[in-house]
């Protein structure tokens, strides 16, 4: 219990963060016992500070590799030490990034994102410095390549609040790890995406860039769109949340992005952006009304990570057509308590264990281990949106399945007809 008071000491939050009570095993979701929380982005809030907290505080203090246990129930725990606190690192801040970049705040909430951005800066610094306990290298495995881009993705959702704040000598450091990742060659899948990702951010930052990551990735995905707001992962269709983990997240930013710098890719983003609202609207309708979800696909145990795609849409405001900002808060909210809410989802000291729906080790792939539990951070990219937004403020609402298993007469769903793709 030790590493838990230092955790609380480290966060400053001793006295208040209150921690979810551990229930019998049960498959309904375990009761939320945040007594202080009066709405659902207040909830949002908490299940940050409590996801997050940890791996922050602890990186921090360059205590992350002493602190955080590495579960890999299905793999070689010895090999995934290599990478598990990278992932850690760029999966949480990638999902926390736009609330970071967020000036609007509360005094209170601001006070958090102030001490959250520390954090991020003091332990950034940590995992750059070569005589730090937790300094990452960023080629020690092919794994490396996924987790430099989700902190790729981080900065360039973040370019104030996280990137513009490090202290010179951790940019660049971390420019040439970005870099050393061009070593790594990535596999004909979502993988692509990767060294685009990373391309992508240095441009944006002005640093010399390889183009031909981007148009291999951009181009493959052309071909490997499957038609109604999908694509393969890959010459192959598989039923997963790869659309929602890796595919459409990164293909938009790339796009925006990289068009700020060059238009050689401008004509593919109207497409892109269509797409993604018709993805985002499956993924709506996904949520059952108790806010559970098919367990269907690998890397399940990425939990409410998901929806990082419903989410990234309802930050850019682009949702799709009769899918209102307020039902998607609720819809998420339920998702949300449906697995980070769920007993046996952390362990004693405050870590992420392995599972969907609590501890549920047997959900594990060799390539998952507790860093890579931090993708479920990517559900709260909305907390970008200022309370004022109708995201937040607007009356909580039902969401589709919602409203068509109480009765209600809702239209017909409609394909999307292939927008200018090449398709199947």
């Amino acid at each position: 219990m030790n590493s838990r008071r230092r955790f609380f000491r480290d966060l400053g939050i001793a006295g208040t963060f209150l921690v979810l009570p551990k229930l019998s095993a049960t498959p309904v979701v375990a009761k939320d016992d945040f007594s202080s929380v009066k709405d659902d982005r207040a909830y949002w809030l908490k299940m940050l500070e409590r996801v997050a907290g940890p791996v922050l505080s602890s990186l921090a203090a360059g205590k992350l590799r002493e602190r955080m246990p590495v579960e890999c129930p299905a793999g070689d725990v010895a090999g995934r030490r290599k990478v598990t606190h990278l992932e850690a690192i760029g999966r949480t801040l990638s999902g926390i990034a736009p609330w970071l970049e967020l000036a609007d705040k509360t005094a209170e909430e601001a006070e958090m994102g102030r001490r959250f951005a520390d954090f991020a800066r003091r332990g950034l610094a940590q995992a750059t410095d070569p005589q730090s306990p937790d300094y990452i290298n960023f080629t020690a495995d092919g794994q490396c390549l996924v987790d430099a881009a989700f902190l790729s993705h981080a900065f360039l959702r973040s370019p104030g609040g996280l990137w513009g704040k490090l202290e010179k000598p951790t940019q660049e450091r971390l420019v040439t790890a970005l870099k050393s990742t061009r070593n790594l060659k990535p596999g004909q899948s979502n993988w692509l995406l990767f060294p685009a990702m990373i391309e992508t951010f240095l441009a944006s930052i002005g640093e010399a860039w390889q183009p031909q990551p981007i148009e291999t990735a951009i181009r493959a995905f052309e071909q490997w769109y499957e038609d109604d707001g999908t694509y393969g992962d890959g010459a192959e269709f598989h039923w997963d949340y790869y659309n929602s983990f890796v595919i459409q997240p990164f293909l938009l930013d790339v796009l925006e992005h990289i068009g700020r710098v060059s238009n050689r890719w401008a004509e593919l983003l109207g497409a892109v952006r269509q797409r993604a609202r018709r993805y985002a609207a499956v993924q709506e309708r996904l949520i059952a009304p108790d806010g559970s979800y098919p367990a269907i696909g690998r890397s399940i145990t990425y939990r409410c990570g998901a929806f990082q795609l419903l989410a990234q849409m309802a930050l850019r405001d682009e949702l799709p057509e009769n899918i209102n900002p307020p039902q998607v808060r609720a819809a998420l909210t339920a998702v949300i308590r449906r697995t980070l809410g769920a007993a046996d989802t952390f362990d004693a000291d405050g870590w992420l264990r392995v599972g969907l729906a609590g501890h549920q080790s047997a959900l594990a792939e060799p390539y998952i281990s507790t860093g890579s539990l931090y993708l479920c951070t990517f559900v709260f990219l909305p907390l970008g949106l200022p309370a004022s937004h109708a995201f937040w403020n607007g009356l909580a609402a039902d969401w589709t399945s919602r409203k068509i298993w109480s009765g209600q007469n809702l239209p017909a769903d409609h394909a999307l007809a292939n927008p200018g793709g090449s398709g199947k």
